[in-house]
């Protein structure tokens, strides 16, 4: 017998060594292929990048995993409570592995075999940082294997919060969210300081499944495991019965999903920055590099910009008459379900889609789109209200010269149109609006550094992403002019300098002839510059150009980045080349600021995820700004190393006769600001552009209205009469509150009276008189001196007047002269 337990004893000790021999060469195996778990600490998860706008306010964020990376040290011990007490409530004591927790889960699994009750696992913290990030999440005895022992390393290299912090930024919370500062933020709009008992409780039921608790979806679940943490909270002493008691008595609190943050009426302005930001770092800096980009976007001003250009646009278009309603839906029975399903401008809140349900001679009665909640589901409550008729007699004017007499012979029951309130939050009375056809942009810049400040890039970014501010190339027409005659400021000419505004005709090498007029067909005698710029003169503006030669032009074009290469043609003097609306405002700038360079921008500085500054718009140099003490030394100055484009003088001479166009010429009676301000406008051929662009001394603004397939706005369809109450509108509401300002004389200019007809020095109490500004060593002609006055007719190449572009071809060889 005892031979025989010896000999069984003998067998079991060679069984146990065989088997433990194979345990080895297994480990050794599956230890052999083990991913280096060193990288850890070069943890650099993608996380999101944020759009700020000047004030600091989150404009748009930009991401493929929604996270925002958040350091041990900033989130709350009530948070972290809620996640131990969830997921692992002996993390600060076990190897890595819980032993006795896995002992456990083995146990409650034996009993569970034929249940039909799902396995329970016994995971750490640790382990599931293993598995996230080093493994695949394949459930076999090899992975559990691989991350039981990637476990134990991991816990002798790093320390307990450093896994903890990886955890927690790493995980999965649903609804497109990573990591609990990102988790936080979709579902309650808090920070993580912010978060109660509940709200901690709640994102961390989520790791464990957050389809299965989505609070949408599966509310009663999501309540059952909320309140599951809170307890297991009170029984690890994280949190007093009471207080857990109080918890759970709470609701989920989950604010309904957002398409992420965005400031109203931004979505122009940061369109076009995400646009650079991939030109200048790539897509996946942008989706995953976790940026911090400050823009020059100021919130108020955008507003006003945006408010300014949609009601020249609605303006505009209500006096062409009514399109039409969007489309027809039944409402023989309930119409909401189908009114939901049409998409709105969500970017003009102020209107409302709605569906017409009866109408009369008097009004029409309409049906409000309802609101769709999270999980799709349309909202029960019918609003209505009510269109008088005389809210929409605009649209008695129907297309294809059709008048109606009536609210009854424009609309029908079924017609679905936008409405927008015109009462108080409780009136049930609406006006008529439709989206208008005809288009434009609009950008404000601060004119000494370059700063965009607003930008509206068309009436609806929902109806158009595309940016009629910065993407679509149009003809300036005569808003072009102010370098024309900057060059002649710069090359001898003077603002009293006389030239002819005869009937001008070129006939080309090829026998046309080219006769550009002046917008109004009138002409006559000669003038000064200040007159021909005044009264938008193409005659004089021609005859100018080829007097200094349109190289010399062509050159102070491309200076002030109007244009990358311009043409040298008489034809581009009118404005028949193709710029931006942010091009032609960067140009007035460099005006408006004396002369400076300036680099037209929309990022004022980007940080990288560590915060690091990688980008800064200002160049400028304060060597003597940062000094340990005071001891009675001068301010320190700020060096401007910016390259002077433009005499300062002729800045000012240019500003001046762009005062007198606001005052007497094109844009008399258009503009009416309590503050000095200098503007130019312009209409292309066949008037399918009309533009304004000016400025005060601290503000630039230009815009365009046009539509985007270019055709005609119609005879009167100027810049004068379309685009400069715009400025104003906009401008009026930018400088309110401010005092005014004054255009500064540069030192050493001379400011003299001259006769605004002969450019002559104007005698005592000559009432045509006119203060004019001249720069040393230059003044009034003694002689009456006219430019252009020899014989016009002249053999020309074409290529000396045309341009490649069609619409400059049609402005030379129609005949019309339609720049101005």
């Amino acid at each position: 017998m005892v031979r025989l337990i010896g000999y069984f004893f003998g067998l079991g000790c060679i069984l146990f060594l065989g088997v433990a021999a194979a345990a080895a060469i297994y480990l050794s195996v599956v230890s052999k292929d083990l991913p280096d778990y060193e990288v850890l600490a070069k943890y650099a998860p993608p996380v999101t990048t944020r759009i700020h706008a000047g004030n600091g306010a989150l404009m748009k964020e930009y991401s493929r995993e929604n996270r925002l990376f958040i350091p041990i040290q900033a989130i709350p011990d009530r948070l972290k409570a809620a996640f131990l007490s969830a997921e692992d409530k002996n993390f600060y004591n076990h190897p890595g592995v819980d032993v006795g927790g896995l002992m456990r889960a083995i146990a409650v699994n034996l009993q569970n075999i034929g249940s039909g009750r799902r396995f329970v696992g016994a995971s750490t913290i640790t382990q599931q940082v293993a598995k996230n990030f080093l493994l695949s999440a394949d459930q076999t005895f090899d992975r559990k294997l691989k991350e039981a022992i990637l476990s134990f390393r991991i816990e002798q290299a790093y320390s307990k919060d450093k896994i903890l912090e990886l955890y927690l930024n790493e995980i999965y919370f649903g609804l497109n969210s990573y990591g609990i500062a990102g988790a936080a933020l979709t579902y309650f709009d808090k920070s993580v300081n912010e978060l109660t008992i509940a709200d901690s409780a709640y994102l961390a039921s989520l790791p464990k499944g957050p389809a299965n608790y989505n609070p949408f979806r599966h509310p009663e679940a999501a309540m059952t495991r909320r309140n599951w943490v809170i307890d297991r909270m009170v029984e690890n002493g994280y949190v007093s019965q009471s207080d857990g008691e109080e918890a759970k008595k709470q609701a989920l609190g989950v604010v309904p999903p957002k398409n992420g943050p965005s400031l109203a009426a931004s979505d122009f302005f940061a369109e076009e920055v995400r646009r650079q930001l991939i030109d200048q770092y790539g897509e996946k800096a942008l989706y995953e590099g976790g940026l911090s980009v400050r823009t020059s976007f100021d919130p108020q001003l955008q507003l006003e910009a945006r408010k300014a250009l949609q009601d020249g646009l609605i303006d505009y278009d209500e006096r062409r008459g009514f399109h039409g309603p969007i489309k027809q839906i039944a409402t023989s029975q309930d119409w909401g379900p189908e009114l939901a399903k049409i998409p709105a401008l969500n970017d003009v809140p102020e209107w409302q889609l709605a569906v017409v349900l009866s109408v009369s001679d008097q009004a029409v009665d309409i049906g409000l789109q309802p609101s769709v909640d999270a999980a799709g589901r349309v909202a029960s409550e019918r609003k209505r209200g009510v269109i008088a008729a005389a809210d929409m007699r605009w649209a008695f004017r129907l297309t294809g010269g059709k008048t109606a007499k009536s609210p009854s012979g424009v609309l029908s029951p079924g017609d679905v149109v936008f409405a927008q309130k015109t009462g108080g939050a409780d009136s049930s009375s609406y006006r008529l609006r439709q989206p208008p056809k005809v288009q434009g942009g609009l950008v404000a810049m601060d004119p000494h550094t370059g700063r965009v400040l607003a930008m509206v890039g068309g009436f609806s970014y929902t109806q158009s992403e595309f940016n009629r501010a910065t993407q679509a190339k149009r003809q300036p027409g005569s808003s072009f002019k102010p370098f024309v005659y900057a060059a002649a400021m710069d090359n001898g000419y003077t603002p009293a300098s006389v030239i002819l505004d005869d009937p001008l005709q070129i006939t080309l090498s090829n026998g046309d002839v080219w006769k550009p007029t002046n917008y109004e067909g009138e002409g006559g005698g000669a003038h000064t510059l200040r007159f021909a710029i005044e009264h938008s003169r193409n005659l004089m503006t021609v005859r100018l150009a080829a007097d200094m030669g349109m190289p010399l032009v062509a050159e102070y074009a491309n200076r002030f980045g109007i244009y990358d290469r311009m043409n040298p043609v008489l034809a581009m003097s009118l404005g028949a080349g193709e710029t931006t609306v942010l091009r032609m405002v960067s140009a007035y700038s460099v005006i408006a600021n004396g002369g400076k360079q300036i680099k037209p921008t929309l990022i004022d500085r980007i940080q990288d995820r560590y915060g690091a500054t990688i980008f800064k718009h200002e160049e400028r140099v304060c060597e003597a700004c940062n000094v340990s003490e005071w001891k009675n030394q001068d301010e320190p100055v700020i060096a401007d190393n910016r390259e002077q484009v433009l005499d300062p003088m002729t800045a000012y001479q240019v500003t001046s006769m762009m005062q007198g166009v606001i005052l007497r010429g094109t844009a008399a009676g258009k503009i009416k600001l309590n503050t000095d301000v200098a503007g130019k406008t312009g209409t292309t051929n066949d008037e399918k552009d009309a533009w304004f662009v000016g400025y005060t001394p601290s503000l630039v603004a230009g815009l365009y209205i046009g539509y985007d397939t270019p055709s005609t706005l119609g005879r009167g369809g100027t810049g004068g009469s379309l685009a400069a109450p715009i400025f104003n509108e906009f401008m009026q509401a930018a400088t309110q509150g401010q005092p005014p300002q004054k255009f500064q004389v540069p030192a050493g200019m001379t400011i003299t009276a001259v006769n605004r007809g002969t450019g002559m020095a104007a005698q005592p109490g000559d009432p045509n008189a006119i203060m004019e500004a001249f720069k040393p060593g230059t003044g009034p002609a003694t002689t009456f001196t006219v430019i252009g006055g020899g014989d016009a007719s002249a053999q020309v190449a074409p290529e000396e007047i045309l341009r490649t572009s069609p619409q400059a071809n049609q402005a030379v060889t129609s005949g019309s002269g339609g720049l101005f």
